[in-house]
């Protein structure tokens, strides 16, 4: 990887580490849009102020956009979502062989 596809990349992840930015970006990946009160819920613990912050932050890297509606994600939201898509099945096979070695641990 060239030094700037490293720039690039530790950019992105930055903004992705921020605290429920990913969750928030992960609850608006059906596409429909959701009221702030909504969005609030669907990413679940998050304070208003955190929420607010992490709107703002995905608003100006061009993620998440506002129409009458609600908060959706844009075009490259939407396309980042795509490339994580098989995040979730990794998740459950991670889970299982987590749960799987621990159990191994027990016995």
């Amino acid at each position: 990887m060239s030094p700037k596809e490293n720039v690039a990349t530790n950019q992105l992840l930055a903004l992705l580490e921020a605290r429920y930015a990913m969750r928030v970006l992960w609850a608006l990946r059906d596409g429909h849009p959701q009221t702030f009160r909504l969005l609030q819920d669907s990413v679940g613990g998050i304070t208003p102020n955190t929420l607010n912050t992490r709107i703002k932050e995905l608003r100006e890297a061009g993620l998440l956009q506002h129409n009458g509606d609600g908060y959706s994600v844009t075009a490259s939201g939407t396309d980042l979502l795509k490339r994580l898509a098989d995040l979730q099945p990794f998740a459950a096979k991670w889970v299982a062989a987590q749960a799987k070695k621990k159990q191994q641990q027990a016995s």
